[in-house]
């Protein structure tokens, strides 16, 4: 019993001497202002090159929704092409991995059009007649001016995107608190002209190397951030097209320095994502991005080989459609052109053959350009009994020797020449 007692007398002090101790280092701790190390490695990427995959999973389930705005007049042009962004951006929205919240045309021509009840739109005022010396884009950053102080946007933040932009797959918050998320574009050398940009971003504002080399779009940004700029970017743009030596530096691509200084004025940084979005023809593989950005034109033979420069047997190019939109029956990319040119999906086609027993046999997909395969190719690829002729390769036609996941839309009927193919029983 006194060997029982004597037991518990030591436990019991050495439990208030470790409570005791650990009271005492507690007290002493310095607190930290920041995660600790391991949380913190996680996340370490360097901001100017990529976004860390796992910056909207930070806090669980919570979506940061953004709104996506894209200014436009009322011309035909510009409406084709915004009746075409807001039938992706519908189509991609609602999916998974989507941070994608409302979306509004700020139309600035300063009445309705006929889109009113097929595009949510808010109505913007042009700037006074002559204001813009010829160069329409200098109502974008008037219109944003109007559209942040007048409309009721529930999202906390913005995408302000572009009528030329499709939506390839569904878009997540890019942005971190603080930091915008923007494209960078290599023709915007803030370094290169350093003295035109002194006059509206002066030494004491800071480093040149505090303008990104970026434009408004595509850029998602804190809805109070965008807030503080866009009256700043609305007067640095006018302010630089009043500057004959500014307007004949910057051009066509003005209103997008106006931005970048905007930004830097703000103290608003911004992460540069370079896979927000590829540029056809120069980029040939969608990859990663979220974003096609047809706003260069596309020219090749019909063996897909690309003649920039020189109108090609089959082009498209926006400006060839600057009165009217483009047909319903625009020719497809002929074989061979990258899928970055090539429509999405629907331009799909394949087969799969089982034998009697319902064994898989081999199977094909096709995902460029229109088909002009028929039953007969289709039937020869799929036996192998043209494999001699390289057909496959010729047709960029690639053989499945593994049952696929999904079948259902390795074929669409509707495509003109396509053989009407799905399960083959041999």
């Amino acid at each position: 019993m006194g060997c029982g007692n004597l037991f518990f007398t030591i436990l019991i002090s050495f439990s208030v001497a470790l409570i005791t101790y650990n009271i005492l280092i507690s007290a002493n701790a310095p607190l930290r202002q920041e995660f600790p190390g391991p949380s913190r490695s996680s996340i370490s990427v360097d901001p100017i090159i990529k976004m860390p995959l796992e910056r909207s999973r930070r806090n669980g389930n919570s979506k940061r929704l953004f709104h996506t705005a894209v200014t436009a007049s009322d011309s035909a042009y510009n409406t084709w092409q915004c009746r075409i962004m807001y039938y992706w951006f519908k189509k991609f929205r609602d999916q998974p991995n989507s941070e994608m919240g409302g979306f509004t045309r700020i139309l600035h021509s300063g009445k309705p059009d006929q889109f009113m009840d097929e595009i949510p739109t808010f109505v913007a005022q042009p700037l006074p007649a002559g204001m813009d010396q010829g160069y329409i884009v200098l109502n974008r950053p008037w219109a944003f001016v109007q559209w942040l102080k007048e409309a009721d946007i529930k999202e906390d933040y913005i995408l302000m995107a572009e009528p030329d932009h499709i939506i390839v797959k569904p878009i997540p918050n890019l942005s971190r608190e603080g930091l915008g998320a923007a494209f960078p574009f290599f023709y915007i050398e803030p370094k290169k002209y350093e003295s035109v940009l002194r006059k509206f971003f002066p030494v004491e504002s800071g480093p040149i190397t505090n303008i990104d080399p970026i434009g408004n779009s595509p850029v998602i940004i804190g809805k109070e951030y965008l807030r503080k700029i866009a009256p700043t970017w609305m007067n640095v743009s006018i302010a630089m097209k009043k500057d004959p030596e500014a307007d004949k530096a910057f051009g066509w691509v003005l209103e997008m320095y106006a931005y970048a200084v905007a930004s830097a004025i703000h103290g608003v940084g911004n992460i540069l994502y370079k896979e927000f979005m590829i540029q056809p023809p120069w980029d040939k593989e969608i990859g990663k991005a979220y974003i096609i950005h047809y706003t260069y034109g596309c020219d090749y033979t019909m063996k897909g080989e690309l003649t920039y420069g020189k109108i090609g047997e089959w082009r498209f190019d926006k400006r060839s459609y600057d009165h009217v939109a483009p047909p319903k029956n625009l020719p497809l990319p002929p074989p061979g052109v990258p899928e970055s040119v090539t429509p999405p999906e629907e331009a799909s086609c394949g087969g799969v053959a089982r034998d009697r027993n319902g064994v898989f046999l081999k199977g094909i997909e096709r995902n460029i350009g229109s088909c002009s395969i028929n039953n007969l190719e289709l039937w020869g690829i799929l036996t192998d009994k043209m494999a001699s002729m390289g057909h496959g390769e010729a047709l960029g036609v690639r053989i499945v020797n593994q049952p696929p996941d999904v079948i259902q839309k390795l074929l669409y009927d509707n495509i003109h020449g396509a053989g009407v193919l799905r399960d083959v029983v041999v």
